[in-house]
């Protein structure tokens, strides 16, 4: 008979991350969200038997991490593609083309919301697909986003261009960020276990430092947390 633990069975070695991540707290369940990312790395989803691995080394109950497990849109009860892409629906992105690009994308991968396109022959990596909300980076507007990497700036076609790219292999370097790595990967860097890559590629991009920018060249500062600000004067 083989020791080998099933295709839904948390081996050894991701119970043993999962204590580890919760004794890096004071509070041990404040290690829950990276610890369901671990689970998500190991697994592709939010299992059952994840759950329950969580709530017995937190010492709560399943019913709890649940209800957390359920509450944040990053955790997934059914599987997403190697891929995932998230195109942001939010105000700013939708009037500068976010629609659109979310729409284009359904047509050309033949998918709705949140589910992932049929692999076809040739394919070495799945895709999938989600409209997400804002992702704080307005000052690229549209902007996709890829297992939580930035693309900025994107049009119909260069989000197409870009998933038919990711689904044949090749490699795809965020705006911001890092070459795009897997959905299992970058839950596993999610749940506290760097990839020794996060100094690769570019952070912060120009429009994001303009007012720091403008803030320089008029000497201008924040002011001092240490003095008390003046107060109004009072009529009588």
């Amino acid at each position: 008979m083989s020791n080998q633990p099933s295709a839904n069975q948390l081996d050894d070695k991701t119970i043993a991350e999962l204590r580890e991540i919760a004794a890096r707290y004071p509070e041990p369940r404040s290690g829950l969200l990276p610890m369901l990312h671990l689970v998500q790395s190991a697994q592709g989803r939010i299992t059952p038997e994840g759950i329950e691995a969580c709530a017995a080394i937190l010492e709560i109950s399943a019913a709890e991490v649940n209800g957390v497990a359920t509450f944040y849109t990053m955790y997934k009860r059914h599987g997403v593609g190697d891929y995932h892409v998230g195109v942001c629906t939010n105000t700013l992105c939708a009037v500068m083309g976010g629609d659109a690009i979310f729409q284009r994308l359904k047509d050309h991968l033949e998918i709705g919301n949140d589910e992932v396109a049929a692999q076809r022959q040739g394919d070495s990596r799945t895709v999938s697909l989600e409209h997400i909300e804002c992702n704080a980076a307005c000052d690229y507007a549209p902007v996709v986003m890829v297992n939580w990497e930035f693309m900025d700036n994107q049009t119909p076609e260069s989000a197409v261009q870009m998933v038919e790219a990711l689904r044949v292999g090749h490699d795809v370097s965020s705006t911001r960020g890092p070459k795009l790595c897997t959905w299992r990967e970058a839950e596993r860097v999610l749940a506290g276990f760097p990839d020794g890559r996060v100094d690769e590629g570019p952070t912060a991009g120009t429009a994001s430092l303009a007012g720091l920018e403008i803030a320089r060249e008029r000497g201008w500062s924040a002011p001092d947390p240490s003095v008390a600000p003046a107060k109004e004067p009072t009529d009588g």
